[in-house]
């Protein structure tokens, strides 16, 4: 016996397997459970096309393809072989989107985001009153435009060291002109 926590989201072949098991009764599961769950139930070459039979009908053909080029900007391609292997790579990635259509989702929840949702990482990426009141306090609103200036202070006011002087090649060892050199050797 396993168990999982409320919510999980489960691989494909974890989903199959817990649905085998679910169809047992208690005293039907099998006594070696490890060596059935450490069967594979699918592999990834399945969502692959079979190398040895092409599909009868293409769902592209030459002219979609070149069509497909053109509205993409892409260039078309320059020989005949070019084109068989941009065809058989869109026809394996067409074919896998196909596969991944067809496994059931019944029941698992929908991904809306990929980000740590822990009440941690909330509290961490929240921001509180205290503070927006910190920010709004460092910014002076004037003029007729209303624009916003940052009100400088001593704390604020050079947080780095001194204040840069718009000149770049100040610590170039070598210059010429508006640019600094770079010396290579020619090995």
């Amino acid at each position: 016996m396993f168990l999982l926590r409320a919510g999980a989201r489960l691989s494909p072949s974890l989903r199959h397997n817990t649905a085998i098991l679910r169809s047992y009764s208690s005293s039907q599961i099998p006594a070696d459970l490890d060596s059935m769950l450490a069967t594979p139930s699918w592999s990834v070459r399945s969502l692959l096309p079979d190398e040895n039979s092409q599909s009868s009908t293409p769902s592209v053909t030459p002219e979609k393809l070149r069509h497909l080029l053109r509205l993409s900007a892409l260039p078309q391609p320059s020989s005949a072989e070019e084109e068989q292997s941009m065809l058989r790579t869109l026809e394996s990635q067409i074919h896998f989107v196909k596969e991944m259509q067809q496994v059931d989702t019944a029941g698992v929840e929908p991904l809306r985001i990929i980000r740590d949702e822990t009440p941690a990482a909330v509290n961490e990426t929240t921001i509180g009153l205290d503070q927006l009141r910190d920010a709004l306090a460092k910014e002076q609103v004037s003029g007729r435009q209303r624009r916003i200036k940052r009100v400088q202070t001593k704390k604020n006011a050079q947080p780095d060291g001194p204040t840069w002087d718009g000149n770049s090649l100040g610590s170039a060892s070598k210059t010429k002109g508006r640019y600094f050199v770079v010396e290579s050797s020619n090995n």
